[in-house]
């Protein structure tokens, strides 16, 4: 794998970390509460957050969209997702 492809990974985790504590901060909930809301482990959830999960599962991301009403689509509608926001 490139070193590139590995900064991208890093930076895409980051990216769904940064951007699951943005939904909360905005749905005035813990990420404990949105674990719970959403049917997942709260140590699922907090292992996506602190970065411990190597591939963030799209059936926890699901989850957390159907449970804050929002479509995928709008999960990944972030300047957080952009390329360009990638540093080599």
């Amino acid at each position: 794998m490139s070193k590139r492809n590995e900064v991208y990974i890093l930076l895409f985790k980051e990216a769904i970390s940064k951007r699951i504590y943005e939904l909360c901060e905005k749905n005035k909930i813990t990420p404990n509460k949105l674990a719970e809301l959403s049917a997942i482990a709260p140590s699922t959830l907090q292992d996506m957050l602190s970065l411990k999960v190597s591939n963030p599962s799209s059936y926890v991301i699901h989850q957390i969209c159907k449970t804050l009403k929002i479509s995928e689509k709008d999960f990944f509608d972030s300047d957080l997702f952009l390329e360009e926001n990638i540093e080599d």
